[in-house]
């Protein structure tokens, strides 16, 4: 990827005439699910029986994307999008840009409330990246163009439509490094995940809103913050997390984005940023994955092991054989070594 900042008009060349500006290859969302009726067909156990509309999977190269309705739901409330900004003059990348959202299935029409944000939330982060804007600009940019567009879709905060959201972006950072800038509301996760071992924790030196690496090796880590009550109860010092995940409340959320929560409720300290290099991959997912797996290392051989396509693709059928209790999202972009 190239390190310079995206520009927001090039010099014209010798005949006057302005290249092109940075162009942008877009995933293609899947048709907007409309609300679910009766379900008159059902698999042997008893479950919504699956057809080809329940996953949509898109490969851009710097970042392939899948979103599956699973096994037990009904509807997929999952959402995801991704860009890839490119210079025209060479085709290579400027940035990727990742959104995930899942809507919270306690509230009405959570699918159109994810769809809302990583629509909107693409393309405020995109727009300020094509302006010349840094990733530190964009990504809170497109969080709050996500919030606003959510609270847009129900302004009822009687079970207003409601979803979590977590969003990236990756580009260059020198000749050798690679920035990663992450935010999220909820408790969709990004997951920075190193190919082959892992070196010692002792090269990361982490303050609260940047992870700064100086070593040639990062080791896997969790880049996000669960706004969840199993979070809160880890962050008390009442439990680990092992245990927090096994109290009843584990899943109920603290934040999210929705016309029933504030204009900002994120935290002060939702968005950070990791430089480091490859080979690795950046997953951004919901929880219908790492519910079933969720330790940085454990995630590593598998996210690492394939082509993203297929290592993505390998992941959601994972989570499918733990049971599929979830809808399951699942962004892979990679970093070459």
């Amino acid at each position: 990827m190239d390190p310079r900042p995206l520009p927001v008009e090039a010099a014209a060349d010798g005949a006057g005439t302005p290249p092109a500006p940075p162009a942008r290859r877009r995933v293609a969302l899947p048709p907007e699910n409309a609300p679910v009726g009766e379900v008159h067909e059902f698999d042997a156990d008893g479950n919504p029986a699956r057809s080809e509309s329940d996953r949509f999977a898109a490969d851009l190269g710097a970042v392939a994307v899948i979103t599956d309705r699973g096994i037990t739901h009904a509807r997929n409330d999952d959402a995801v999008s991704a860009a890839v900004v490119e210079d025209p003059a060479t085709g290579r990348p400027l940035a990727t840009v990742i959104v995930v959202s899942d809507g919270v299935s306690s509230s009405d029409d959570p699918q159109a409330a994810s769809g809302a944000a990583v629509r909107a939330g693409l393309e405020a982060t995109v727009a300020v990246l094509e302006a010349g804007g840094t990733a530190a600009d964009a990504v809170p940019a497109g969080l709050e163009a996500a919030a606003a567009a959510v609270r847009a879709v129900g302004a009822d905060v009687e079970n207003a439509p409601s979803c979590t959201f977590v969003s990236a972006v990756v580009h260059a950072d020198g000749p050798d490094g690679v920035l990663i800038t992450v935010a999220n509301v909820g408790d969709s996760r990004a997951y920075w995940l190193r190919a082959g071992a892992a070196p010692d924790s002792a090269s990361v030196a982490t303050q609260p809103e940047f992870s700064v690496v100086t070593d040639v090796a990062v080791p896997s880590q969790r880049l996000t913050v669960d706004d969840s009550w199993a979070q809160a109860l880890v962050d008390a010092g009442a439990m680990d997390e092992q245990a927090a995940m096994r109290d009843p409340r584990a899943h109920t959320l603290l934040r999210w984005l929705g016309a029933d929560t504030s204009a900002k409720p994120w935290s002060d300290d939702c968005v950070r940023t990791l430089r480091t290099r490859g080979p690795g991959v950046l997953l951004l997912c919901s929880d219908g994955l790492w519910n079933y797996l969720s330790d940085p290392e454990a995630l590593a051989a598998p996210a690492t092991g394939a082509a993203p396509a297929d290592a993505a693709r390998d992941l959601v059928e994972f989570a499918l054989r733990c049971g599929g209790n979830d809808n399951i999202t699942v962004a892979l972009a990679p970093v070459a070594g």
